[in-house]
Order: C-alpha cells, then structure tokens, then sequence
C-alpha cells in the first residue's frame, strides 16, 4: 500500500504512506492553492514552530500531562526539525484561511509521525501518541502560532542586523577611503557648500547604524508571547503553572528571553507589535532606497552625468547599446523598498481587520514580515558586496565640478563679505567663470589666503571667523 487511513471531524482520507503530516495538512493543501509558497520557504518559522512544541512538552511533562517517554520522543522530534530535518514536510501554503490552524496542524502532525517512528511505532498510529492529545496539549493554533512568528522573527531580525552591520562596515571603509577628496554638496539637486566625499558615504553608515538600534527595539516588543492563553487568552484547558513554564523553557530552547504578557486576552488578539516591526522594517526600506538613489545619481552618465563616483560593472546593461553598464545592484535594491513598503501597508490592514478575541489574518502579517526581513538581508549583503565595496571615486570629474562650482563662493563670505561674495558669483554664472579667478582679478584677496581657505580640513568643518 502507498498511502494510510487517517480521519478527522469530516470522515477519512487517504494520506501517502510516506508523508509525515496528516489528515489535516492533507485538507490544507487542497484547500489552500494560493501562492504556491509554503511554509518549509521560511526555515526560522518551522525551526520556531518546532522550538514552540518542544518547550511545550517541557512544561507538560514537567507537570504531569505528558509521559517521559512520549516527551522524550516529541523533544527529539523537535530538536531533528530545529536541525533542519523534515522541513519538506511542512507543505501548507502560507497564504491560508483559519488564523494559523492549518500551519499548526502540519507542524503538530509531522512531530508526531516523526515522534511514532522514534518510538518504535508507524506513522499515523495515534493511538501510541497523538498530534493534537500530545504534541498540541496545553495549546491551541491562538496562542502557539503566534508565538512561533514571534520566535522565527527574532531570528530574522538576528539576521537582518547582521547584514546591515555587513553593509554598515563597507559604507564606513569607503567613508574613511574618501575622507580627504574634496567634492560639492547638493541640496535640491543644485550647488551648495563644499565637503569630502567621505563624508556623504559616512552618513550612510551612521543611517545603518540608526537603523539597527530601531529594530533591536522593535525586537523587544515581540518578546512578549500568550503562550498558555489556548484559545481566547483565558487559559482553558491549560494547567494554572503552564503558561510560566512553557515561557520559561521556551527561553531555554531559543536563548532568547521570552515573558508572558500581563493580560492573554489582550494578547491574543493584538498585533501590535507586528505592526511596529514593520513600520521600522519600513523606515529600513525608505532610507536603504534613498541611499540607492544617491549612488545612482552620484555614479550617473558616466561622461555625460553626475560621473563622481564609479559603480563596480557586475553585467551588460543593454542587449542594443554596446557597452553599456547599468546600477543594477542599487536597482534591485530600490525594488525590495518598494515591496517593503507595500507589505507594511498589507499588514497595516491585517492588523486592523482583527475582531474581537482574535486576529486570523496573521498568516498575511507573518508573510509580509519574513519577506520584509529576508528581501531586505539579501539586498543589505548584495549591496555590500556587489557594489559598495567595488566603488571608486572619479577624481579628475570631482576636481572639475569643484573648480566649476559657485558654491565655494560661501566659503568666502567671512573674508568678502556678502555683497561681494554675491557679485562675484553673479558673474561667475553670466561669465562662466570660476569664483577663484574672479576674487583674484579683482584682488579681493592673494592666492595664498584663497589656497588656506579653500583646503578641504578647512572648508569641510565649523569655522567661526572673527570679524
């Protein structure tokens, strides 16, 4: 035979003999033909799915609910999955109705099979040891699902701030490359004042660096867990010590401090914390695109654009415009924003379509957010790699525009003064002039005293001249 008999509140179906999950993942599959995306995509949320279970049996063996053997058995099961064994198994799309259930069923039925197998048995001989008596006691889809998201996005936000880190050292390498090259500052996309071109790339390492410290926060608000509220959050069918327990083991297994909130009803059907997490998932995206922008802008042309910097050629740009090399990197990386930013709106409204004692449209929250956090890590890291580093600057483009420029003309203000600063960047626009041979032909002041003025550790930092 290649299948087993397995039944459920709607009657028997057949299971194929070598699949782990159930019945219930079974009905799920059909069911749920969403997005062709299951949940084995998101391997932290089957490692947090199966660190959930097993802190559970902890806590129900500790209590007298579980036999050893039978936790002993769900434990290993538990622990093989957090390896990365059976991840296959989990096979519902993550796009599905019924707040979670269908995700929970497939984690509780594959421990399960694998737990039977440990213990000598056949999968789908429930008899022995069951997905929802054993493997889901003390629980429901409400309290454990949730929690799991919880623990598989601190994992990803691990990740997430590794890679920013990756990419916050490559901005700050090239900060302390170009720290001495002169290059003209813009505001609305025209002349300003003068600065070095590290210090346009050190304040991409310090928005990373920002950013990093705002996620940490977000982090901490998703250590609250209703782990033990079971359905509502008013803890039925869960013994008065378990939600502490489970807490407490569940801080075990992950090494991550988890608290139970002060008020499961409440917890169960906020979302919060999700939503903080994604709007600072958001600011990521909006300030990683406008670096993108930057590095597009600043690496333009090359001959015919901005040209100050060189971005690394990683591909031919065009299949008709022989040598051609686009910013593909920066590209790809303006994409993921935009898809960030479009999530946070999908979660936005998940959360606030929740009603009463629970929200069952974290499935799409959940979604959002570990494609957030995964589209954004590997844009972080390819965008380290495959253009931040490769950077170059484009000396002779950037000693041309600051020789072109009118904006040095500020720098002169406390030496000219401001009538005459004025009138020399007038004619330097009518004329096309530079502002330096201008000052010297009307003798305004001697090369010598324009050369101290204009020295880059000079005009690149506060100065107050005293008059």
């Amino acid at each position: 035979m290649n299948h087993r008999i397995e039944h459920d509140l709607l009657g028997e179906r057949e299971v194929p003999m070598d699949a782990y999950y159930g019945v219930h993942t079974l009905r799920a599959l059909e069911n749920f033909p969403i997005s062709g995306i299951p949940i084995s995509t998101y391997p932290n949320m089957v490692r947090a799915l199966a660190c959930v279970k097993q802190a559970c049996a902890f806590a129900n063996r500790e209590l007298g609910l579980l036999e050893d053997k039978q936790a002993d058995a769900i434990v290993k099961a538990c622990e093989e999955i957090r390896a990365g064994k059976l991840h296959s198994q989990f096979v519902v799309d993550v796009i599905q109705g019924g707040a979670g259930t269908s995700t929970n069923m497939n984690a509780n039925e594959v421990i399960a099979n694998r737990a039977l197998e440990l213990l000598g048995f056949e999968r789908g001989d429930y008899k022995q040891l069951h997905p929802l008596e054993h493997v889901n006691l003390s629980q429901s889809t409400n309290d454990a699902y949730p929690t799991a998201i919880k623990v598989a996005l601190q994992f990803e936000i691990a990740e997430l701030i590794h890679a920013m880190e990756v990419l916050r050292l490559a901005f700050a390498d090239k900060a302390n490359e170009f720290k001495d090259i002169l290059k003209m500052g813009r505001t609305q996309l025209q002349d300003a004042v003068p600065m070095t071109l590290g210090q346009e790339f050190s304040t991409y390492a310090v928005m990373l660096e920002e950013d990093q410290n705002r996620l940490r926060e977000a982090a901490l608000l998703i250590r609250e867990i209703n782990l033990g509220a079971t359905a509502i959050g008013t803890g039925i069918n869960a013994h008065p010590e378990y939600a502490a327990l489970a807490c407490k083991y569940l801080s075990k297994v992950t090494g991550i401090s988890y608290v139970t909130a002060g008020n499961l009803v409440e917890a169960t059907q906020d979302a919060g914390a999700f939503v903080q997490l994604s709007g600072v998932l958001k600011r990521v995206a909006v300030k990683l695109s406008k670096v993108c922008n930057d590095l597009r802008l600043l690496s333009s042309g090359p001959r015919t654009g901005l040209g100050e910097i060189n971005l690394p050629a990683v591909q031919a740009g065009s299949s008709i415009m022989p040598g051609k090399v686009n910013p593909v990197i920066p590209e790809v990386v303006n994409q993921i924003a935009f898809l960030v930013i479009g999530n946070d709106v999908t979660v936005s409204f998940a959360a606030e379509s929740g009603q009463l004692q629970l929200n069952a449209f974290e499935p799409i929250i959940a979604h959002s957010l570990f494609d957030n956090l995964i589209y954004l890590r590997n844009g972080c890291l390819t965008l380290a790699e495959r253009c931040v580093r490769g950077i170059t600057a484009n000396h002779e483009r950037l000693k041309e525009h600051m020789s072109r420029s009118v904006g040095i003309v500020t720098a002169l203000n406390p030496f000219i003064g401001y009538e005459n600063a004025s009138s020399v960047a007038k004619e330097a626009y009518s004329t096309n002039k530079s502002v330096t041979e201008i000052v010297l032909e009307r003798g305004l002041l001697t090369k010598e005293e324009l050369d101290e003025i204009l020295k880059p550790e000079v005009l690149t930092r506060p100065r107050w001249i005293k008059k």
